[in-house]
């Protein structure tokens, strides 16, 4: 990767929706050459994908909650079946595993507290190994998929 790959990166990651020919310019390199590149960083999985960012409030998803989750057990075994059973959630947006307090953290886009409950008592809680989660509702979106900086 050199200095061209890394401007290309950095404008698509401002604008995903530029052109070839718009983002060739911007880059200072021919068309072709930047077709080349671009479809090189997308097979070597610089670029992992390309979406449209939802305004979430605009399709009645507003509510943010983070939820940690603590499994009654710590081993391969259950943050595996866990894991499994988790990525099967449509409105878990976000998984991680992580050291401290909590074994997992859950990004959740909800409508309201009201669906938040229904699918914590339906479905957050029966997912394998819980044994115990703590909901934090976001009051403020500061800082949200901001670029990366490189």
């Amino acid at each position: 990767m050199d200095r061209i790959d890394l401007k290309m990166l950095r404008l698509l990651q401002a604008n995903g929706r530029l052109s070839n020919a718009e983002l060739a310019e911007k880059a200072g390199v021919s068309a072709a050459t930047c077709h080349r590149r671009t479809q090189r960083l997308f097979e070597e999985r610089l670029i992992a994908q390309v979406r449209a960012m939802v305004d979430p409030r605009k399709v009645g998803r507003g509510a943010l909650v983070m939820v940690g989750v603590v499994l009654d057990r710590s081993t391969p075994e259950s943050f595996a079946q866990f894991e499994k059973a988790v990525a099967k959630l449509k409105f878990v947006l976000d998984c991680h595993l992580v050291a401290g307090d909590f074994d997992y953290f859950l990004k959740i886009r909800v409508g309201d507290m009201a669906d938040f409950n229904r699918i914590h008592g339906e479905q957050l809680i029966a997912l394998p190994g819980v044994r115990q989660t703590r909901t934090f509702f976001v009051m403020k979106e500061v800082v949200d998929n901001a670029p990366l900086d490189f």
